[in-house]
């Protein structure tokens, strides 16, 4: 296998974090999307979308990190990420959803670069927008999980697609100086994954491209 994707993505995070999970190698590319490298002729040659990551299995290639997760869990099934029951399956991808779907969208760097070059937003202000709705979207992960059994995890004693999903949006969030208190199932669950080595060495700093 083959992964395309970019130490800063969250969304590369989730799959480099699902790939290790899994036991599964996989020879990793970097492609600088700061510095434009996914809308090079190469690129444009792999991925449709223009977007990282993308996972190539036998020279088929699946874009979109939701999709490659759940693609993984289906051809790989231990560790399962995703609960066999259809009820806990859809509370699972409620969680994940409210972190890929609601907060990593109108967040990420193209969004960020055209509120300063497009929109002529200040440094100061486009953090500001960040971390407002970085902050009000975990809020509400946060009331999620404090309608669930207590656990480790985000739901249950081992990590799941919603874990995934969690620990690169702390790792961004951190980054931009969000104010994390006061999310206590949040923050305990991202401290149970950082405890494992599967989340450690999907982080950043390990990556073979990462900048510091």
């Amino acid at each position: 296998m083959k992964l395309y994707n970019y130490f800063r993505s969250s969304a590369s995070f989730r799959v480099r974090i699902a790939l290790n999970l899994k036991g599964l190698a996989y020879e990793y590319i970097p492609v600088h999307i700061a510095k434009g490298e996914h809308k090079l002729p190469a690129y444009v040659a792999v991925s449709a979308d223009l977007l990282v990551p993308t996972l190539e299995i036998n020279g088929r290639r699946l874009s979109q990190s939701m999709a490659i997760i759940e693609y993984l869990d289906e051809m790989h099934p231990a560790p399962a990420l995703i609960p066999s029951e259809p009820f806990e399956r859809a509370q699972v991808r409620a969680l994940s959803q409210s972190i890929a779907c609601e907060i990593h969208p109108i967040n990420n760097l193209r969004v960020l670069r055209y509120l300063s070059a497009e929109l002529k937003v200040s440094e100061e202000d486009k953090n500001t927008w960040y971390r407002h709705w970085v902050r009000s979207g975990l809020e509400a992960f946060e009331r999620q999980l404090a309608l669930l059994p207590d656990a480790p995890f985000c739901f249950g004693s081992a990590p799941t697609l919603a874990d995934c999903c969690l620990v690169p949006q702390i790792f961004n969030g951190q980054r931009f100086k969000v104010n994390l208190e006061g999310l206590p199932r949040t923050m305990a669950a991202f401290d149970a994954c950082m405890q494992l080595d599967a989340f450690t060495r999907a982080q950043p700093s390990a990556c073979p491209d990462n900048e510091a």
